[in-house]
């Protein structure tokens, strides 16, 4: 099955006048052989070691067997679910793979500790847990192995028969595994970790969960000659082109599912378009939207629309201005990744590097070595305590004064970020934040779980234009949940990493507003109030 881009307005004008350059210059085939010079030379190093994707299907075929053996001795030893333990590239990819094959899959990527707790407590006598880090040294994935590993033996079961381990060769959490007795998978280092998903890292979790991984690699393979040809035809050449060469450049990519087979493949396309691009005050920011999404009724001109579509409407006439793409998954999966390797070069930065990740995670582990006490609120208000940090100045003592100066602050190029540290499972009215948001400005408003999104949009925030302003909902932790072995909790690795994000983001003069709520569904729909 091939995938189909279609473009119309700015971004047809866009492929039509880059991709005859793109064409002759050989770019197809030069990331295929993987040549690592096609993003200029400050980024030929890391390039260098971060292009085995592109052959990810033919390594990742010898994995299948192991995988489907692995879970065939699971079933016999009365594992019926399975649960993923990762955050970024190592559980967007298998929560989307799980999801569109109609597979269950409990996806742990929080710290939030009722939401650790309720997967601690879900069928752990049949559940084996995959634990996934590519550096292997990942703080959440670290706790949340912890706790896995202390509810098994306080069950009575060893949890070298329960966990698996997928990591890069040589990581800590490789040779700390071995040396413990585990199983490991070991992924192709060469491969980031946003690139990853036909690794081990997308196979391994959704394998052992009942996938058809081998249909996946499959669709994959059916993509993988018109991806390596430099032709007009090219679906990662015309989306690249499509996505980063309008003039100017439409730097919001809003991403819509509209009739497309795939369960939440903008989550997955949004952690790869933003910590690709999003650096050197550049970028593109993916944005998610729902069907009925306000910025589909009036779209900004800095917004360029994606729908994601059935294959059957893929040569139906597309809306102006907007792209269409259909077809598989695992096809999709590859052509995005070329297509925002493409957008990198089209940019003028390094699509394989992150260079602004790491600094939240430095704030908040300083913040949990130190654990000082939290700063005083601007105001309290009805169990929210508000805090500002950056150039963020409240006018008044209310709810709506906070949210009015917040919006007065985002720029007429701008976008709001809002990011909820909060139980995603238990609170998916958050979620209607976003559309209530957007209406209320006008612009493009993304959402985040945290800190899930620090994998994600985390270095566009940092790396990107100083264009956003930023709302965070920070929960409470009435009932706490210690890390074992650890000296501090899963509320207190939460709460540290929301406000090293804010202090990050401050450092950069983005506005942050925090809004640290006693009860997150109160809280909601107190902010429903004003915004209503």
């Amino acid at each position: 099955m091939t995938v189909e881009v279609h473009p119309s307005g700015a971004a047809a004008e866009a492929v039509a006048r880059l991709l005859p350059q793109l064409v002759s210059d050989g770019v197809a085939s030069g990331i295929t052989t993987q040549d690592p010079t096609l993003w200029g030379p400050e980024a030929e190093s890391e390039a260098a070691k971060r292009l085995g994707w592109t052959e990810a299907v033919a390594i990742s075929d010898a994995l299948v067997d192991d995988i489907l053996a692995l879970r065939e001795e699971l079933h016999a030893a009365g594992v019926t679910h399975v649960a993923l333990c990762g955050m970024g590239g190592s559980s967007l990819a298998p929560e989307v793979i799980a999801a569109t094959y109609g597979v269950e899959l409990t996806v742990l990527d929080a710290t939030d500790p009722g939401q650790v707790r309720a997967a601690l407590e879900d069928r752990l006598a049949h559940t084996a847990v995959v634990v996934s880090s590519k550096s292997g040294s990942t703080l959440e994935t670290d706790s949340q192995k912890r706790a896995y590993e202390a509810a098994f033996r306080a069950a009575g079961i060893d949890p070298t028969t329960r966990i698996v381990v997928v990591t890069d060769p040589g990581s800590p959490l490789d040779q700390a595994a071995r040396a413990d007795g585990y199983r490991v998978f070991n992924a192709d280092p060469n491969v980031g970790g946003r690139y990853s998903a036909l690794t081990a890292f997308g196979l391994v979790p959704s394998g052992l969960a009942g996938v058809d991984i081998r249909q996946l690699l499959d669709e994959a393979e059916a993509v993988q000659l018109q991806l390596a040809l430099d032709t007009d035809e090219n679906p990662g050449l015309v989306l690249g082109a499509a996505i980063a060469g309008t003039t100017p450049l439409k730097d919001k990519l809003g991403i819509v599912a509209d009739g497309t087979h795939i369960v939440g493949f903008a989550d997955w396309a949004e952690q790869l378009i933003a910590e690709s691009t999003g650096k050197e005050g550049t970028g593109i920011l993916p944005v998610v939207l729902e069907l009925d999404a306000p910025e589909l009724d009036a779209v900004p001109a800095d917004l360029q629309i994606v729908r994601l579509v059935a294959n059957e409407r893929a040569t139906r006439e597309v809306a102006e201005g907007e792209i269409e793409v259909s077809g598989s998954l695992g096809g999709q999966l590859l052509v995005w990744e070329y297509a925002v390797a493409v957008a990198g070069r089209l940019l003028g930065i390094n699509p394989f590097d992150q260079p602004d990740v790491e600094s939240a995670k430095a704030a908040a582990r300083s913040l949990l070595d130190d654990r000082p006490e939290p700063g005083a609120p601007a105001f309290e208000v009805d169990g929210i305590a508000v805090r500002t940090a950056g150039p963020l100045t409240i006018e008044g003592g209310s709810l709506p004064a906070a949210v009015d100066a917040l919006v007065a602050s985002l720029p007429e190029n701008g976008y709001l970020a809002i990011q909820v540290y909060a139980d995603r499972l238990a609170h998916p009215e958050a979620h209607w934040l976003r559309p209530a948001f957007a209406r209320r400005t006008g612009r493009p408003t993304t959402f985040g779980w945290g800190p899930r999104f620090l994998h994600s949009t985390g270095q566009f925030h940092k790396g990107g234009p100083a264009i956003g302003v930023f709302l965070q909902l920070v929960a409470a932790a009435p009932a706490d949940l210690p890390i074992p072995d650890r000296p501090f909790t899963f509320g207190e690795l939460m709460q540290a990493q929301a406000a090293g994000d804010a202090a990050v983001l401050a450092q950069h003069g983005r506005p942050v507003l925090t809004l640290a709520l006693d009860d997150v569904s109160a809280g909601i729909a107190a902010l429903a109030a004003v915004l209503d």
